[in-house]
């Protein structure tokens, strides 16, 4: 059925366009003030403001709002209230007050906080995000008003990952303005971080996920053999849609799309059953927000169509994972965007000065910017042949490489290296004009025209940690570069002695070559460039002195907020791998070992038989089989008491960043120890007789 996007685009948003046309001129203009311009609006307009969202949601059939917030869980929360009052001559009406819309209080104390909060304290706030539009979210539970909020704890500490979005928000277009004043650009406001975020995912058949515990628990397999295919041919990126996953697109893009995510692109990926969705840019908070919303919606519109979205970034061993890539720039409310080169960047001293501040920034920060990108899932990922390595670079592509060296190496004038054009040789086919560079897809943070493209951030995790690092990092590069160029007498002398300075001092952060290579890493080292193998080796980054300062210069973080995060990380990571260690234990010994003792004792009777029957019968191939399994099996019970008692005596730690590291140093070689002769059981073992699905099943049967 076709579906026209400009009817349903939106329809589910309180936009703009919908207070204008519902709230009194004089009330529209109040908070159009504070949405561009900050303060607070008077509880008059927070009354009609929160009357007409109420109206309004109404009519779409909600019955119930809620502040919808972002905890530091990495995903929202929701607790929600209805629009009834208390009922007076059995009768009750519906109402929104301007305080309900400003203001809730949900439990902190069951929030993960790292320390911010003792658990018997309880009060928490959220605080409505004006910047962010409410929205309807049509849910089995009933038509929802949601309200994007902040979360802060009692005393003022921020408990989510909002509040120091906006904080950073706040940072760079302060700081932006600064250097576009000093060219001149004073009829400037406003300056904001924009981002696209890429989102892959995998897709599987609802019946099978619900026969594997491991998927279920944990939301990736912990066992499985490689299928007989798997990528090798190239086949799946940008193959023909299946029907059935082209009917769950076709739903998750209208859901979207309706709920004002704009949605464009949609392929598949590289493994089997891994695909992609892409949304137009937008404003970095509401990107934020909308990306959240977007992996519930996907979660969501999947078990309609009988299927499972996996946002996990290593759901099957072997092949490619899925990540999503951070697509940001910087624009200005007049439509200017920072990081547009223009025809003749080497003639561009604005854009010069911007790039040599991000050099300077990723070059200083590159520990917290890797830091940004660390979840547990993300560890099979990054660095492992299909993902960024975790060792940050910048590739700025052969052109712009080309006007750094010359800059570097003090040239009298700079050349620019031209694209020219691209002649496929066929008459009917037109000449094509070639981009300035190509595109690099083993680095991780790689200029790609206009925009930097960040890609180490994992397919299940937030952006938002990604962006308030961006933002931070090249506010504070910006405010150096502002206080040093502000005190010129010749400002454009002293803008090209900066560019040179700081492009000289930062240039090992450039590498335009293969990221996947065991020479990079040897070549990083000598540059000095930090390889932070794991998540426990990025997350002490966090609670530096040079983190702190540069947190609390623009009071993004404090020094507490900054340890309760890395107390955060510490504790999420040994909670999961706690999970998956305890899920293999549960498969191990309740599906798999049962399953070859009963093949096994099977394989003895069958060997039995057929002696008994035929006395020189050749039961070779079925005595080696048999003496296999049994070798295998004793080798997993084996594995599986190691396991068991390696994880019983980390997990009894009490020092949650030495748990953390017992875990990756420990308890991960003993899963895969014994992860290892079970994935070989399932290539000897009758299938009919392997008790979950396989690889197989699961990838090609969607």
């Amino acid at each position: 059925m076709s579906v026209n996007i400009s009817e349903i685009f939106g329809t589910n948003v309180f936009s703009m366009a919908v207070m204008k046309e519902r709230l009194p001129k004089k009330v529209f203009k109040e908070v159009e003030d504070v949405m561009e311009n900050g303060g607070n609006i008077s509880m008059t307009t927070a009354d009609e403001v929160a009357n007409a969202m109420k109206d309004w949601a109404v009519e779409k059939g909600a019955t119930h709002y809620t502040h919808w917030f972002q905890p530091l869980t990495g995903v929202t929360a929701e607790k929600h209230d209805s629009f009834i009052t208390a009922p007076e001559d059995s009768k009750t009406l519906l109402q929104l007050t301007g305080k309900q819309l400003i203001m809730g209080e949900p439990d902190a104390s069951s929030f993960p906080s790292g320390g911010l909060r003792a658990t018997h304290y309880a009060r928490g706030y959220t605080a409505w995000d004006i910047t962010s539009p409410a929205f309807v979210k049509e849910m089995s539970a009933g038509t929802i008003l949601c309200i994007p909020t902040i979360f802060v704890s009692y005393t003022g500490e921020a408990l989510d990952k909002k509040t120091p979005l906006l904080r950073s928000m706040e940072a760079i277009d302060e700081q932006a303005r600064r250097i576009l004043k000093l060219f001149g650009k004073t009829d400037v406001k406003k300056v904001t971080p924009s981002v696209g975020p890429e989102q892959e995912y995998f897709l599987v058949d609802r019946e099978k996920y619900l026969k594997r515990r491991d998927m279920i628990y944990t939301g990736r397999t912990l066992f499985g053999a490689p299928a007989p295919k798997g990528q090798e041919l190239d086949d799946q990126y940008f193959g023909v849609i299946r029907e059935r996953v082209g009917a769950f697109m076709a739903d998750l893009n209208k859901e979207l799309w309706k709920l004002g995510i704009p949605a464009t692109t949609q392929h598949n990926e590289v493994a089997p059953a891994q695909h992609e969705m892409a949304p137009i840019y937008a404003q970095v908070n509401l990107a934020v927000d909308q990306n959240q919303l977007t992996m519930e919606t996907m979660k969501r519109v999947a078990t309609r169509h009988g299927l499972v979205c996996l946002l996990h970034e290593k759901p099957y061993a072997g092949v490619n994972g899925s990540g999503k890539h951070n697509n940001w720039s910087i624009s200005t409310d007049t439509g200017e965007n920072l990081l547009d080169p223009g025809a003749t960047p080497n003639e561009n001293l604005q854009f010069l000065l911007v790039l040599a501040c991000i050099m300077k920034a990723v070059d200083t920060h590159a520990d917290i910017l890797r830091c940004s990108a660390s979840c547990v899932g993300n560890e099979h990922r990054l660095g492992a042949q299909e993902a960024p390595p975790a060792i940050i670079s910048i590739f700025l592509g052969d052109q712009l490489d080309d006007v750094v060296n010359q800059i570097v190496d003090n040239a009298e004038s700079i050349n620019l290296l031209t694209a020219g054009h691209l002649d496929s040789g066929v008459s009917t086919v037109p000449i094509i004009n070639k981009d300035a560079t190509d595109r690099n897809r083993t680095s991780p943070f790689a200029f790609t025209g206009n925009k930097f493209e960040f890609r180490m951030v994992g397919s299940s995790d937030t952006i938002a940690d990604a962006n308030i690092t961006l933002d931070a990092i090249v506010a504070e590069a910006m405010s150096e570069a502002a206080d040093i160029l502000e005190k010129a007498d010749d400002f454009n002398s002293a803008c090209r002695n900066l560019i040179h300075e700081w492009m000289v001092k930062h240039h090992r952060i450039i590498f335009n070559g293969n990221g996947y290579s065991d020479e990079w890493v040897a070549e990083a080292e000598k540059r000095g460039l930090p390889n932070l193998h794991s998540l426990v080796d990025a997350v002490p980054s966090l609670t530096t002195e040079k983190a702190v300062a540069l947190y609390e210069k623009f009071n993004i973080y404090t020094r507490a907020e900054l340890a309760s995060r890395a107390e955060i990380r510490y504790e999420t990571y040994a909670k999961v791998l706690r999970i998956e260690a305890r899920t293999m234990v549960h498969m191990v010994s309740k599906h798999y070992i049962p399953a070859v003792i009963h093949y096994n004792t099977r394989l003895a009777n069958s060997i039995s038989a057929v002696t008994e029957a035929v006395p020189d019968a050749n039961v070779t191939v079925q005595k080696n089989l048999l003496s296999r399994c049994s070798a295998l099996l004793a080798e997993t019970a084996s594995a599986l008491a190691s396991l068991k008692i390696i994880h019983a005596k980390v997990d009894a730690m009490e020092n949650m960043e030495e748990m953390a590291h017992a875990y990756h140093d420990q308890v991960v070689p003993a899963m895969q120890a014994l992860r290892r002769p079970v994935d070989e059981l399932e290539l000897l073992v009758d299938k009919d007789m392997w008790p979950v699905p396989t690889y197989g099943d699961l990838m090609f049967e969607v």
